[in-house]
């Protein structure tokens, strides 16, 4: 079997959607994330790429109708029995036959929730969708419906987390054995997923991010590898992935014999981090996450080379992202609780001067305030 969740969770997490479902008086949810269908069902895969819907009804099972490559997928990795297949076809027209399923459920004519916001529902699939229900049934936005009920992990879940950080930390080290002057971006991004994958682990949600030079202001995987200068930069944001859970970290190792300036602004990002941390507290709203880690960086003159956002939610997530749903800005309100957990990165960059500094790591909501996933120490590191 590919399924990686007992019997009992994944009822438990039927029993809190169906929960979810009355009390926005809705009969069902047409699932487009496949985050979700992995949270509800087990079902893994990337089917999404094309037309793909898992309907929920809010009393009964659930039917997927996806294409023909995903019925053995469906049926190894979940508990779906209903799988239906529209066939690839010139004038194919899968949103017909989610009408047709509708009406076949008992669905005509109700108000349904719909993930509108879905990478597998593109602009134009999201329109042809409109099209095709229109007169069936009532549809509402509820993209958020299952991702609260994924915020907060059960343990279960977060035996997956624990090993995701391990292999994180992993990765970690191999980075640190071989940044060095002269070493090759590449040889870094193999060995650190290397070492990811031979845990048991998996390919994460997006690229790993790796700059030096200029290239370590970056935030953003690019394309193009090089050889470190001697003295030089490494930006690493990178994730241990295991189950399709995350725990993400992130660093600026400087190479060579390290410029003084540089040095300097290691501490305020650390303290910045802590800062961040010890207002990650239960009951408490996750924008005082950002106002902590703000007022330190602000406090060091480093505020305008900061970002406005110092991290988000992490879980179970699938390609292009593994930021997941809320994220660590000024105001937002959600209300922090046990068994969430967060990236929390500190990130500057000083173009003005072409220096980078960063550092970032996964941490859990406890009962009393939050716990370090990574056993690696927050200490500045010279590759020499």
């Amino acid at each position: 079997m590919g399924r990686h969740f007992s019997d009992q969770e994944l009822e438990r997490r039927r029993g809190a959607l169906s929960g979810a479902l009355q009390q926005a008086g809705l009969e069902g949810l047409l699932l487009f994330r496949q985050e979700s269908m992995y949270y509800l069902t087990g079902y893994d895969s990337f089917g999404y790429v094309h037309f793909q819907v898992m309907v929920w009804p809010r009393t009964g099972d659930p039917v997927l109708l996806t294409r023909a490559p995903d019925r053995l997928q469906a049926r190894f990795t979940s508990n779906v029995r209903d799988v239906r297949i529209w066939v690839d076809g010139e004038d194919a027209d899968p949103y017909r036959a989610l009408a047709d399923l509708l009406r076949g459920l008992g669905l005509a004519g109700r108000r349904l929730g719909a993930e509108l916001e879905a990478y597998g529902l593109t602009a134009a699939r999201g329109f042809a969708l409109v099209r095709a229900l229109q007169g069936v049934c009532e549809l509402e936005d509820a993209s958020f419906m299952v991702s609260r009920l994924r915020l907060v992990k059960t343990e279960e879940e977060l035996v997956y987390v624990r090993q995701a950080a391990a292999l994180a930390d992993a990765a970690w080290s191999e980075a640190q054995r071989l940044a060095a002057p002269g070493a090759f971006e590449g040889d870094i991004l193999a060995a650190m997923q290397g070492a990811v994958l031979r845990g048991g682990g998996d390919d994460p949600a997006n690229e790993t991010i790796i700059g030096s030079g200029p290239g370590a202001l970056m935030c953003r995987y690019y394309t193009g590898r090089r050889h470190l200068d001697s003295q030089d930069q490494l930006t690493l944001e990178f994730a241990g992935v295991y189950r399709h859970y995350h725990a993400c970290a992130m660093r600026t190792v400087l190479i060579g014999a390290p410029r003084p300036l540089q040095v300097a602004m290691f501490e305020p990002v650390r303290d910045a981090l802590l800062a961040a941390r010890e207002a990650l507290r239960p009951g408490r709203a996750i924008g005082e996450v950002f106002d902590a880690h703000a007022r330190v960086l602000d406090a060091a003159g480093m505020g305008e080379h900061r970002l406005n956002a110092c991290g988000y939610s992490l879980g179970a997530t699938f390609a292009p992202s593994w930021m997941d749903w809320p994220m660590l800005f000024h105001g937002n309100p959600q209300v922090a609780a046990p068994g969430m957990v967060f990236f929390i990165h500190i990130i500057v960059f000083d173009a003005a001067k072409g220096l980078a500094m960063t550092l970032g790591q996964t941490v859990e909501v406890t009962e009393s305030g939050m716990r370090s996933l990574s056993q690696a120490p927050l200490e500045l590191a010279i590759a020499q």
